[in-house]
C-alpha cells in the first residue's frame, strides 16, 4: 500500500489540473451570472433578510505537486510566486484558540522536493493570489457594496477566517480578505488552523483510522478499474512514462494544467488526451469517495464540516454564537474538500472544481414569518438542492438533505475508531 500520509498531502489538494483549465471559463460564466441575475435579497422589497454567510473555497493556482519525470519538465521559477502588492494585509496564523501555529507536516513534506526551476511543489503562485483577490472583490460587491451586509473594513468580530495548515490555503485566505476589504483593517486578521491529526477541512487519512482503511482500498482499486486501467496504459505509452513511477490520471492532469495555467509548455502528445484525462480523474475520485454507493465514506470525508455549517446556522438563529456580531465564516480549503461537499449536497456536476471555486451558503429569514431559509450558490450560480422545495430552501429541508452525511465531532471520532472488523490492506 502506498504511504497514506503522503497520499493525504497529495490527495488533500491533489488536482490542480482541470481546475485551471476551467477557471477562465467559470470566471466568465460567474461574472455573467452576477451581472444578469440579481438575487432577490439585494432588492429592498425582498421578503428575505440576510443573516449569515458561509463560504467554502478552493485555493488558487499553484505549482504542481509532482512533475512527471522525463516528460518535458519545465522551469518553475521563483518569479512565478511573487505576491502582488495589493494582496498584502497584516495577518497572523494561530491555532483554533489563538495560540501558536501548529506544526505543518503536509507543508513540510512538500519541502523535501524541489521542482525544476527552484520552487517547491504545491505553492500558491502570483496567478493563484490574484484569483483569490478577485473572489474577495466579488464578495465585496455583493456583501459590502450592494447589500451593505458587511462593514467596509475588516473586523474579527464580524468575520471568522479558517484555513487548513498548508501555506497555499493560508495565503489564499489572506488574498481573499485583501480583496474583500481592499486591504482596509484596523486589527490584525487572525487566520485559524489546527494540527494535522484533527483537521476536518479535508478528508483526513492520518486522523481517521476507518477512512484510512477505506480510502487505501478504494484508491488502490481506482487505477485498476478496467476502463481506467486501459486508458492509463495507453497514456503511459504515449508519454513514455515508466510503469514503476506509479503516476495516475490525477497526477498527470495536475502537472499538465499547472503548466497551462501559467503559460508553460505541455507535451504535444497530451493534446488528444485532455478529455480522457479529465474524465478519468473524475471517475477515480468518485470511486475513492464512493459517490452514489457509500454514505459512510462521504460522512468521514466531509461530515464534521457539514455539521459545523449547520451549527453556525443554528447558533446564529439562537443568538448564541461566541461573537454575536459575526456575519461571515470563511473556510480556505481544497478541491478534495469541495468535491465531497458538492456530492453531499447532490450538486456535483462531474467536473473538477476550478481554482478559487466557492460554495456559498447564505442564511436568510423571512421578514414576515421569521422562518429561516438557506440559499446555496456554487461559483456564483444559485443551486436548487435536491430535496429542497426551492432555491431558498427551508432550513428544515436543508437539514434533512445533510442529515445523511453530517457528523458531530463525537460521532465522527466514534466512527473513525470503529475498525475492529477491518484490516488495512
Amino acid at each position: 500500500m502506498r504511504n497514506l500520509w503522503t497520499k493525504a498531502g497529495v490527495f488533500g489538494s491533489v488536482s490542480v489540473a482541470f481546475g485551471s483549465m476551467l477557471w477562465s471559463q467559470k470566471q466568465a460564466e460567474s461574472d455573467q451570472v452576477a451581472s444578469s441575475c440579481t438575487s432577490a435579497d439585494t432588492n429592498p422589497s425582498s421578503p428575505y433578510e440576510l443573516k449569515l454567510v458561509q463560504v467554502l473555497f478552493r485555493h488558487g493556482a499553484r505549482t504542481p505537486l509532482k512533475s512527471i519525470p522525463g516528460v518535458m519538465e519545465v522551469q518553475w521559477v521563483p518569479k512565478l510566486l511573487e505576491p502582488p502588492a495589493h494582496t498584502h494585509i497584516n495577518y497572523e496564523v494561530t491555532d483554533l484558540h489563538g495560540g501558536p501555529r501548529p506544526p505543518a507536516p503536509v507543508e513540510d513534506s512538500y519541502r523535501q522536493n524541489v521542482l525544476k526551476g527552484g520552487t517547491f511543489p504545491g505553492q500558491l503562485t502570483t496567478l493563484g493570489m490574484q484569483q483569490l483577490y478577485e473572489l474577495g472583490e466579488k464578495l465585496r460587491r455583493r456583501y459590502v457594496e450592494e447589500t451593505h451586509f458587511l462593514s467596509s473594513t475588516f473586523s474579527p468580530a464580524e468575520v471568522y477566517v479558517r484555513s487548513t495548515n498548508i501555506l497555499r490555503t493560508i495565503e489564499s485566505a489572506k488574498c481573499l480578505v485583501a480583496g474583500l476589504f481592499l486591504q482596509k483593517q484596523t486589527e490584525i486578521v487572525p487566520i485559524l488552523t489546527t494540527e494535522a491529526a484533527s483537521e476536518t477541512l479535508y478528508p483526513n487519512y492520518r486522523g481517521c483510522k476507518l477512512l484510512k482503511i477505506l480510502a487505501s482500498h478504494r484508491w488502490a482499486e481506482s487505477s485498476t478499474l478496467p476502463d481506467i486501467a486501459a486508458d492509463l496504459q495507453s497514456i503511459y505509452s504515449a508519454l513514455g512514462i515508466a510503469a514503476h513511477q506509479h503516476i495516475d490520471f490525477i497526477l498527470i492532469r495536475d502537472d499538465m494544467v499547472a503548466r497551462e495555467a501559467h503559460g508553460l509548455a505541455c507535451p504535444s502528445e497530451l493534446d488528444t488526451w485532455r478529455n480522457t484525462v479529465e474524465q478519468r480523474a473524475v471517475d477515480m475520485i468518485c470511486h475513492v469517495y464512493g459517490h452514489n454507493s457509500s454514505t459512510e465514506n462521504l460522512q468521514l470525508c466531509v461530515g464534521p464540516l457539514l455539521h459545523s455549517f449547520l451549527t453556525n446556522i443554528e447558533k446564529k438563529l439562537e443568538g448564541t454564537l461566541p461573537e454575536p456580531d459575526r456575519k461571515l465564516f470563511l473556510y480556505s480549503a481544497h478541491d478534495t474538500t469541495l468535491i465531497p461537499c458538492l456530492m453531499a449536497l447532490g450538486i456535483f456536476d462531474m467536473r473538477w472544481p476550478p481554482f478559487a471555486a466557492d460554495i456559498t451558503m447564505e442564511l436568510h429569514q423571512h421578514q414576515e414569518t421569521k422562518k429561516p431559509f438557506v440559499k446555496v450558490s456554487y461559483i456564483g450560480q444559485d443551486q436548487l438542492i435536491p430535496g429542497c422545495s426551492g432555491v431558498y430552501c427551508p432550513l428544515e429541508e436543508f437539514k434533512q438533505v445533510l442529515s445523511a452525511y453530517s457528523l458531530s465531532a463525537e460521532a465522527y471520532n466514534s466512527l473513525c475508531n470503529s475498525t475492529e472488523s477491518l484490516t488495512e490492506p
